[in-house]
């Protein structure tokens, strides 16, 4: 079959996918027995003549429908003892589909609830400000990405990608996200996704488990031989421990796994502290951001987005997990700590746009050079915005104009929060270091200046945003293995290796083919 591409074609905003194969045909000087669009993007520099921008792949004849074939372990080399994949975020997820393409079924754990419960659990913390420390925005069913607005958009360029998307599609996922140059999911529709995925995993022998934690491992001469899981339940004080044995663990635990990145040291797996980034969001009138991205048309557009980095100061700023038409959310994993994390529904059609706006830190920061030592930096500032927002998950906010000018703000302006555990007007300067505060300053006069209307004097910042990315990095070695430990695999975002959902994923797959690998080659 020949599959051929054309690129570049360009189409005002208001037409569609039938005009689009119409100008193709027409270019091609035929009928189409194939069509499909590859990429489709928004031309918005002029912004009097808006333009879409696709490229589709096309042939004369239907082609084949594809399919993924794996290679699957024979029962002689099937492993004896299980594999436990510890953590339900994508990394985990995409792991275990993985390795059942490949004929292992594993055991899932996971210490929060499905999507269903989280939803309940997070409820309940905005309504009563009782906070559950394992099931909540950090922790539970599909990971921290499940309440972020399910952005696809990655910056690595990993073969994997597109099997990643492919993957998302057939549990679920709209088929658009094939094609858009920044696609998304949307928070409401990715929990079907990841429930689909789980009942697959079980349909197809695997086993997943929630409120299930993995509280130590056992090791014998530098192999992992058995782990320590223990069943969470709310109605005791002591939880339900037992012992399984287990032919590899994978390490899906995500970024806020704090209480397992300690077990694991102690344990002798060697971790080290890494860079980071922390901040605010902040928050403009969606309507505002769609203005100054589209100009007049921009309500006949999807809601608009931006993505900005400053070098303004000599600490880089930049925005980050920007969700158009979203929320900002309460995403404490932890008694005494405030945490933002923003997210948006598939429609994006909430008043207000949300970012992360955050500096980078570094090793140089953090005190000590305790491996944990970034863990403890977080602590500090979520502690400090705790204790500024009144002590009762209330976030602290203030307006720009009023940061920019170092005094707390009495009242909001046009931009009201959608933070939901409640806010408190607080000075910034009493959460942020000292050169965290003068980069997010410098920054949000110099991005102004590229998106005009980044300082408006009322837009909110609300405090803080440290859970940018894990501070500790996993080492692993060529096999993809704890470079101190045979048969653990430090995996995704949580672990070092990954940074946002679709690299998450992809870092799945990829130590589920080593996992394959080791067994397929004894």
């Amino acid at each position: 079959m020949d599959l051929r591409t054309l690129s570049d074609i360009k189409l005002p905003i208001e037409k569609g996918e039938k005009e689009l194969r119409a100008l193709a045909e027409k270019k091609l000087g035929g009928k189409l027995g194939y069509f499909a669009i590859k990429k489709k993007s928004l031309d918005a520099r002029d912004k009097n003549n808006l333009r879409y921008v696709y490229t589709i792949e096309f042939s004369k004849q239907k082609p084949p429908k594809k399919e993924y074939k794996y290679e699957r372990l024979t029962k002689e080399k099937l492993p004896d003892r299980p594999v436990l994949v510890v953590g339900s975020g994508p990394a985990g997820l995409f792991c275990a589909i993985r390795l059942i393409d490949h004929g292992i079924t594993p055991i899932v754990i996971e210490r929060g609830g499905s999507v269903e419960e989280r939803e309940k659990s997070i409820s309940s913390f905005v309504d009563t400000h009782r906070l559950n420390v394992d099931c909540n925005v950090q922790f539970g069913e599909g990971g921290a990405g499940t309440f972020s607005d399910g952005k696809l958009n990655t910056q690595t360029h990993s073969p994997l990608n597109r099997e990643v998307l492919e993957l998302f599609v057939r549990f679920g996922a709209p088929e658009e996200i094939l094609w858009l140059a920044k696609p998304h999911i949307g928070s409401d529709r990715l929990k079907t996704v990841v429930k689909n995925m789980r009942e697959y995993i079980r349909a197809q022998g695997g086993e997943v488990h929630f409120h299930t934690r993995l509280e130590d491992i056992v090791v014998k001469g530098g192999k992992v031989q058995e782990a320590v899981i223990c069943r969470l339940n709310a109605d005791t004080v002591c939880p339900n421990c037992e012992i399984i044995p287990v032919s590899a663990i994978v390490l899906a635990v995500g970024h806020s796994a704090r209480d397992t990145f300690e077990m694991l040291l102690r344990r002798g797996i060697t971790i080290r502290k890494k860079d980071f980034a922390v901040g605010v969001r902040i928050e403009h009138l969606q309507s505002s951001i769609g203005f100054a991205q589209y100009g007049k048309e921009y309500g006949k557009l999807p809601a608009a987005d931006y993505k900005l980095v400053s070098h303004a100061s000599d600490r880089a700023a930049f925005t980050f997990c920007m969700c158009p038409g979203g929320y900002v959310m309460p995403a404490a994993s932890e008694e005494g700590g405030v945490v933002t994390n923003g997210m948006s529904n598939y429609a994006r059609d909430g008043r207000n746009a949300n970012s992360a706006l955050i500096a980078q830190v570094t090793a140089a920061d953090f005190e000590g050079d305790h491996p944990l030592a970034g863990v403890e930096f977080q602590r500090k500032l979520e502690r400090a915005a705790y204790m500024v927002g009144g002590g009762t998950y209330a976030a602290p906010v203030q307006r720009v104009e009023d940061f920019l000018l170092d005094r707390s703000s009495s009242s909001f302006g046009e931009v009201l929060p959608t933070y939901a555990a409640g806010t408190a007007f607080a000075d910034l300067r009493e959460v942020l270091p000292a050169p965290i505060v003068a980069a997010l300053k410098n920054a949000i006069t110099d991005m102004d200046r590229r998106l005009k209307g980044f300082a408006n004097p009322d837009a909110l910042l609300t405090g803080v945003e440290t859970r940018t990315s894990s501070p500790v990095r996993i080492e692993r070695d060529e096999r993809m293995q704890s470079v101190s430990v045979q048969g653990v695999y430090p995996c995704g975002e949580g672990a070092g290796y990954a940074g946002g959902i679709t690299s998450s994923a992809a870092d799945g797959l990829r130590v589920a083919e080593a996992v394959f690998g080791e067994f397929l080659g004894d």
